[in-house]
């Protein structure tokens, strides 16, 4: 009876806290919990898994039809609309939307508590690119000939400012702070975040990319 009792509290712990229950559809407005890595993987595996995630989750896209040959094919391919991204409103694969919306909700109090200001846009420099990394002629194709990864620049805040990852990596003051906070931040949501901090070819922005499962990120 005792094991029976402790089964059923489990069960009813796990309906109430689904974040870490396996079984429970991923909604993205949750905050993260045990399963919710596991969750994050079916759906960078599963394309239909992860448009039902958005779907679910409120977050609005427009789906588009598949474009590209070859090691360039897009079958899965995209837009967020309601994402404030700038200049343009770029084509992504659905992980990276999802990872795009899961660190837009962490970026929201870090700019806050560091900056003082809400983020007003996100400037970003591009997702599709039909080339092998850094633009080499052999070697391993980026993740950017898929549209499964983004570059990102800076990020404009509400009153006015402009933090830039090229003029304010080496910040020592809150600038610095915020982007530091911030690419930590990406490294729970992308399965690789590279920085400044990596090579010269990142000074001026962030990649991030969906090619790998978050739990094996690579965040040097």
């Amino acid at each position: 009876m005792a094991l029976v009792a402790f089964a059923y509290a489990g069960w009813i712990w796990l309906q109430e806290n689904p974040q870490h229950n396996p079984w429970a559809p991923l909604d993205l407005r949750q905050e993260r919990g045990w399963a919710t890595a596991a969750k994050l993987e079916l759906a960078r595996e599963d394309m239909d898994e992860c448009r039902a995630v958005l779907t679910r989750s409120e977050v609005a896209f427009t789906a588009l039809d598949p474009s590209g040959e070859g090691e360039c094919r897009r079958e899965d391919r995209l837009t967020l609309p309601d994402l404030s991204l700038t200049p343009t409103t770029p084509q992504m694969t659905c992980p990276v939307a999802i990872g795009l919306e899961l660190w837009r909700q962490d970026l929201a109090p870090l700019a806050e508590d560091i900056l003082g200001s809400p983020i007003a846009r996100i400037e970003q420099l591009g997702t599709y690119s039909c080339r092998r990394m850094y633009g080499a002629q052999t070697g391993n194709w980026s993740e950017h000939a898929i549209g499964n990864a983004i570059d990102i620049a800076a990020f404009v805040l509400e009153d006015g400012r402009r933090i830039s990852v090229l003029d304010d990596w080496d910040d020592e003051g809150e600038r610095g702070q915020f982007l530091r906070a911030a690419r930590e931040a990406a490294c729970k949501s992308f399965g690789a975040v590279l920085s400044p901090d990596y090579n010269a070819a990142h000074a001026n922005h962030f990649h991030l990319d969906q090619g790998r499962p978050i739990v094996m990120g690579f965040c040097p």
